[in-house]
């Protein structure tokens, strides 16, 4: 059955949105959400299966949107594949920067090829991504980019340097581009989530989650519909005065 889309947030609707990493977890909710807004959505998958995933599940919930295969850590081919997208749909107006992936291990252990993986996918992407749609929310004078960090990247996490090294250059990135592009119309924020319910944490078995929900104050793990919920109010003109921020979305586990 389709969803109805029901627009509640002002600006969005109309808008050609780019979701990085949006088969699955929190990309996939984002992207459904902003095209339950109205937007038409641009999702991204590493591979041909992810694509379809994601076209499928437009064509069911009946809104606009499809799905491109993009290595969003490869410059060239994201120059390549947004060329093609601005070709076609028009410039993206708003973008998600959520591809990610994990290397962990003790740094001691770590190999140079798990740190320079996530930095690559994980941080220089948010670089990739955003600098090819600059040239186009410039021209419109209006943009909106948010940037998935992560808690790892304000407190730090043992056995994840590289991660926490790649979260935390996305806040000082979003710090710095936001004073760049202001004048523009263009905000640029991140949102850096706790522990959310995903194929991630899917792993760890009831004990082992009934201990880490002892861990935060809101007493339990966060699903990735908050998270597109905080991205939706972002990239809304009613956060048109918000920019170079750092949404800490933990249930309270980290207060900073």
């Amino acid at each position: 059955m389709a969803l109805k889309s029901v627009k509640r947030w002002p600006g969005i609707d109309g808008r050609v949105a780019l979701v990085t990493g949006a088969t699955r977890g929190i990309g996939r909710a984002v992207a459904d959400a902003l095209a339950l807004e109205g937007a038409l959505v641009i999702g991204t998958a590493t591979k041909k299966e992810g694509v379809e995933t994601i076209n499928e599940r437009f064509k069911s919930k009946a809104v606009l949107g499809h799905g491109v295969e993009l290595d969003a850590s490869d410059y060239g081919a994201v120059s390549e594949v947004l060329d093609r997208i601005s070709t076609k749909y028009g410039s993206p107006s708003i973008l998600v920067n959520n591809a990610g992936i994990v290397r962990d291990n003790l740094m001691v252990r770590m190999k140079s090829t798990e740190w320079d993986q996530v930095i690559s996918t994980n941080l220089s992407s948010n670089f990739y991504v955003a600098k090819a749609c600059l040239r186009g929310m410039i021209k419109a004078r209006w943009g909106r980019i948010v940037n998935i960090s992560s808690i790892v990247g304000l407190a730090g996490n043992a056995g994840q340097t590289n991660y926490a090294s790649a979260k935390a250059g996305i806040i000082g990135f979003t710090k710095s581009l936001a004073q760049e592009v202001a004048s523009r119309n263009i905000t640029v924020n991140s949102i850096a989530p706790g522990f959310v319910s995903t194929d991630m944490t899917g792993q760890l078995d009831q004990t082992q989650t009934e201990l880490l929900c002892s861990k935060i104050p809101a007493r339990r793990l966060g699903i990735p519909a908050d998270i597109a919920a905080a991205v939706i109010f972002l990239v809304s003109d009613s956060a048109s005065y918000i920019t170079g921020e750092t949404l800490n979305i933990s249930g309270g586990l980290f207060i900073g």
